[in-house]
């Protein structure tokens, strides 16, 4: 069967499946990367969390996963794994559209676009990244792909604002100014091997004392946590006195707000005001 919406479409409404089983088939299907590197996924698969499809489908977990054993059997053949621990999403995928013995009937013809493997609604990361500008990832355009990708990438727990300035480091250090931004998802898929470790390397080659230190007092605390930092430490001194903190960082190492509050979280985490 080809990879085509709706050549998978024909699939499920021609499989025998209970009404609920045809419908999760549709959500799934609803979800699939049709290019590749669509939402970091390879093309024909799909990403979701248990808890979502079940929201989805107004479901208890265990009547999930009777609907997906479900799928499994059926000549859809719905396969899922997770890649990428724990608490990442599952990926799936139809395993039919890996059989090579295609059956004409069920297959799209080329110029079938009624439900297009090329939907204008799809976001891709396409154009150029300007690394000087936008130090807030949320003022850019960049925040809703990063927050969509990250979803099935090893950087999933990693929030999206320290995911924009490792990027922007990691690019300063190396002297671009402008690159394509297919290089965010680039760097993204890298994070847990190469991401933060390479930004890191290139970034203390070229970093000025100031920049240095902050870096230094950023790496103290795991970034990935900064708002239970930020919890744990205006319970211990205060909301006001933490403001403070930050607003004082800022001056002391000329950091926007969110790097100097890492900073803060670090310095803390030295002091042993908070642990983790």
């Amino acid at each position: 069967m080809q990879l085509t919406t709706g050549a998978i479409l024909r699939r499920i409404t021609e499989t025998p499946l209970s009404v609920s089983a045809h419908k999760l088939a549709t959500i799934i299907l609803d979800g699939i990367a049709w290019k590749e590197g669509y939402n970091g996924l390879e093309r024909g698969t799909a990403a979701f969390t248990l808890s979502s499809l079940a929201d989805k489908m107004g479901v208890s977990r265990q009547h999930l996963t009777r609907l997906l054993a479900e799928l499994a059997a059926s000549a859809l053949g719905l396969l899922r794994w997770k890649p990428h621990g724990k608490f990442a999403p599952w990926l799936f995928r139809f395993g039919s559209v890996d059989n090579s013995a295609t059956e004409p009937d069920l297959v799209s013809a080329t110029d079938d676009t009624s439900l297009s493997r090329d939907s204008k609604n799809k976001m891709m990361f396409a154009g150029k990244i300007e690394i000087g500008a936008g130090s807030n990832v949320h003022r850019t355009p960049w925040a809703d792909l990063i927050e969509a990708a990250k979803t099935a990438l090893p950087c999933w727990n990693v929030d999206t604002q320290v995911i924009w300035d490792a990027f922007r480091a990691f690019n300063r250090a190396r002297g671009n100014e402008q690159v394509p931004a297919g290089y965010l998802l680039g760097f993204m898929r890298k994070w847990r091997s190469a991401g933060t470790t390479l930004a890191r390397a290139e970034h203390e080659r070229v970093l000025a004392p100031r920049e240095r230190e902050a870096a230094d007092l950023i790496r103290l605390a795991p970034v990935q946590n900064w708002r239970f930092h930020e919890r744990d430490l205006e319970r211990r001194i205060g909301r006001e006195a933490y403001a403070e903190r930050v607003s004082a960082m800022q001056v002391r190492l000329g950091l926007n707000r969110f790097a100097a509050a890492l900073a803060v979280h670090g310095e803390a985490a030295r002091m042993r005001e908070i642990l983790f």
